[in-house]
């Protein structure tokens, strides 16, 4: 960050912090607090180590060893005198998922985001190394890949979500990383890998000396799918403008930067929309609605949207008004660089199950998080049918309700705890600066900060760059809030 700018935010920091009777040391101190409890919150932190053990009993399967299944069993290990859980998951190695941004920006290396997942497996759980390929919920079990029956009385369903390359004709995972096509997301948790952000970081490199010679085109695809991180497009994007600045010359100039996205927002919170947007025409950056992706060919480097729009159709005598019909135009661009946000989706044995929905997803009732159908089957995290939350943020305030609730059903109560549909995401805007972008279920913005949340500011980068990662792993991982 240039010192002209740097001074600049300190300045406005300092400003506006003194309208809340804090100086920047108080509100530094403050931030380290937060941090302790994981985003802002220490009061829910605090009522996870204070609260009575339960000496409630039943065997507890949780699929998946993410952030949510380990955060879920963590939380009952810490709060269940005799615990009786098994976590059903494949892979050895634990990602730390934001960070596959920072990698594709050359800010982290890949082994940065890397853990042992047996260091964080809680002390007496079971832990089989293997994929649930069978829901029964009607008797209670699930089938392992190796064909092993697992019993339970509750499951927690936190598998994560599926990238679905292949849903865009002509593009395949092989192809990541050749021909201009990145993607930060492309990873195999099961190995422990992130060759997407890798590849990401060498392309975007070679995209930046190419604009210093001539004229070239970034494009960036957001699908028509429910996405892991919806900022995460935005932050490698916003990214490269910067590196491109950095780089001086005529880098920057001779870069068309377009955004492309299948929704009609930048953001569903009207607030952090309109942010959004005057920072993109701040910094000369395009963006058309409504495009979604559906076709690459990689050989000429051209990509193909489609474009949907509502038109006048026949007029309805009965209804005495027009009809409305949806349109599709398909748009080809040729690119230089072009950062691809895959189609998402539940992974086929679940909406391939009763557990599962049309969709795919786990539908649950979006405040408790118990299954609509199957009062003992909980489910959290990317794979949950809420309306928002397939955030690690959104993990961190979920994982407690799953717990207490779960705790509930066993001791024979009502469920107790409710989920807000609190979303955290830190919106990287450059190298250096984060908008703090924090909002649930009403889509107002609900900052845990007395900061202007709509701003970018160097404090969340430190945030996002220096804490969240130890945090998540030594803090929500362990159960600690």
């Amino acid at each position: 960050m240039e010192k002209k700018e740097f001074d600049r935010m300190l300045s406005q920091m300092d400003k506006e912090l003194k309208e809340k009777g804090l100086s920047r040391r108080d509100a530094l101190k403050l931030a380290g607090i937060s941090g302790a409890a994981f985003l802002l919150n220490p009061s829910e932190s605090k009522a996870v180590t204070t609260a009575e053990a339960s000496d409630a009993k039943g065997k507890i399967v949780i699929v998946g060893a993410g952030a949510a299944g380990i955060t879920v069993a963590a939380q009952l290990t810490n709060k269940l005198t005799n615990p009786d859980i098994t976590i059903i998951a494949p892979n050895d190695i634990h990602l730390y998922q934001p960070g596959q941004t920072m990698i594709g920006a050359g800010v982290w290396e890949a082994d940065d985001i890397k853990e042992n997942t047996k260091d964080y497996i809680p002390s007496g759980t079971k832990w089989i190394k293997a994929k649930v390929s069978e829901y029964n919920p009607d008797t209670n079990e699930v089938v392992t890949d190796s064909g092993e029956k697992v019993k339970y009385d509750y499951l927690v369903v936190a598998t994560g979500l599926e990238y679905n390359y292949e849903a865009i004709e002509g593009l395949t995972t092989d192809m990541i990383g050749s021909n201009g096509i990145a993607s930060i997301y492309l990873n195999d948790l099961n190995k422990g890998t992130v060759s997407g952000a890798k590849k990401t970081w060498g392309l975007l490199q070679e995209f930046a000396e190419k604009a210093k010679k001539e004229k070239v085109v970034g494009l960036f695809s957001h699908p028509n799918t429910p996405i892991k991180c919806g900022g995460a497009p935005k932050k490698i994007m916003y990214l490269t403008e910067h590196y491109l600045r950095k780089q001086g010359g005529d880098a920057r100039s001779n870069a068309d930067l377009t955004f492309l996205p299948n929704g009609g927002k930048m953001f569903g919170v009207p607030e952090y929309h309109e942010a959004i947007v005057k920072q993109f025409e701040a910094r000369s950056m395009k963006w058309k609605y409504k495009h979604n992706l559906v076709k690459v060919d990689g050989a000429k480097q051209e990509a193909t949207f489609a474009n949907s729009y509502k038109t006048k159709g026949e007029w309805d005598a009965d209804l005495e008004e027009y009809t409305e019909v949806t349109k599709t135009d398909y748009i080809t661009m040729p690119y230089d660089f072009l950062h691809v946000t895959p189609p998402m989706k539940a992974p086929d044995s679940i909406g391939n199950s009763p557990v599962g929905s049309k969709k795919g997803w786990v539908p649950v009732a979006k405040e408790t998080l118990q299954h609509v159908k199957f009062s003992n089957i909980f489910a959290l995290g990317d794979v949950a049918a809420v309306p928002m939350g397939k955030t690690g943020g959104s993990v961190r305030k979920q994982a407690p309700v799953v717990t207490q609730n779960i705790i509930d059903a066993m001791e024979g109560k009502e469920l107790s705890a409710k989920y807000g549909g609190y979303t955290v995401c830190p919106l990287i805007t450059g190298y250096g600066t984060v908008m703090l972008a924090e909002f649930d279920w009403s889509k107002q913005p609900t900052p845990s900060f007395p900061l202007d949340p709509t701003v970018e500011r160097w404090i969340w980068w430190v945030l996002k760059a220096y804490m969240l990662k130890p945090m998540y792993f030594y803090g929500m991982l362990r159960g600690r809030g």
